[in-house]
């Protein structure tokens, strides 16, 4: 059975027992002292061994670990310890008595468990919008750990995607973009997590073009707005003239928007625009229009209020 980082298998024939000391966790338990065990006063001579081979023959020992040790108190106590288990110490370990009677022996068998372990996964990685993409997450432990792999969402959820090393995405979308999770465990520990974070490139499109209805004289304001990995560059035309900030015309850049702005508004002013959006993946253009706003033309009297009609 296992306790707060200690594994103890109890031998009921010879009333003697195994302890084996992990060197992990045991900060958290300060208080915690071997198992006891008692050996009856009627044996002459006790030993431990591990397969063939003699660890301690009466309080004599015969290994050279120095992990190993025993934990005795009086003649009745005989308790083996080993510190800092690793996978090698796995196997048989066998109780030996002597009476004047008989011999008797038990046997335990020591599993040694160790927490899973990601001991390499997928680097960062840019790719380009239908690209195939593998991800990799190994891991080692005992038992084996299962890996699962889950896209995270901005809450940190995520349902799961697959469940193994690798992760294949064929033809990547810009909706799989994120970070994406490898989880290993195998209920020794807490699971080892890692992340590995996918950028998909894909060209321009312009979501939002809006036109703005302006009297003249008035700032009139044309938009809009784009969506693109990397960010796009825009650009405004008129007919097949590049703008520039000039007298009356400036363009703003706010991240993926852009805004042309003109002042004073004038008769000439009126008209069809394009904005564009590019990237080294693509473009995409957007015309949008510039109206003159009409004048209020009339006026309805109704008995309780006057109403300006919109127009």
């Amino acid at each position: 059975m296992g306790f707060c980082g200690f594994n103890t298998a109890v031998i009921e024939t010879c009333k003697v027992s195994f302890h084996v000391l992990f060197p992990h966790d045991l900060m958290h338990c300060p208080n915690i002292s071997p198992p006891r065990c008692y050996v009856d006063d009627k044996v002459s001579k006790v030993a431990w061994l591990n397969r063939s081979n003699i660890i301690f023959a009466g309080e004599d020992k015969w290994s050279l670990d120095p992990r190993v040790d025993l934990v005795t108190k009086g003649q009745l106590e005989y308790s083996l310890r080993i510190q800092k288990v690793d996978v090698y110490d796995e196997g048989p370990y066998t109780c030996s008595i002597q009476t004047k009677q008989q011999s008797k022996t038990s046997q335990v068998y020591l599993i040694v468990q160790v927490p899973a372990n990601i001991y390499r996964v997928s680097e960062d990685i840019t790719v380009n919008e239908g690209s195939n993409v593998t991800l990799s997450c190994l891991a080692n432990g005992r038992p084996d750990p299962s890996i699962t792999w889950r896209l995270l969402n901005p809450s940190g959820e995520g349902e799961t995607l697959e469940v193994g090393e690798y992760l294949e995405i064929y033809g990547i979308m810009r909706t799989q973009a994120g970070r994406y999770e490898c989880k290993a465990s195998n209920d020794v520990a807490t699971p080892d997590v890692k992340y590995v974070n996918v950028v998909v490139n894909y060209p321009p499109f312009i979501k939002l073009a809006k036109s703005s209805e302006t009297q003249m004289g008035r700032l009139g304001v044309l938009q809009c707005d784009a969506t693109a990995v990397p960010k796009p560059e825009f650009e405004w035309y008129r007919d097949d003239k590049r703008l520039s900030n000039m007298q009356g015309i400036t363009i703003q850049i706010v991240g993926t928007r852009t805004l042309l702005l003109v002042a004073n508004v004038t008769e000439d002013d009126y008209g069809n625009y394009t904005c564009v959006a590019t990237n080294r993946l693509g473009r995409h253009n957007a015309s949008v229009f510039l109206y003159k706003k009409k004048a209020c033309e009339a006026m309805t009297t109704l008995r309780y209020a006057s109403t300006l009609m919109g127009c």
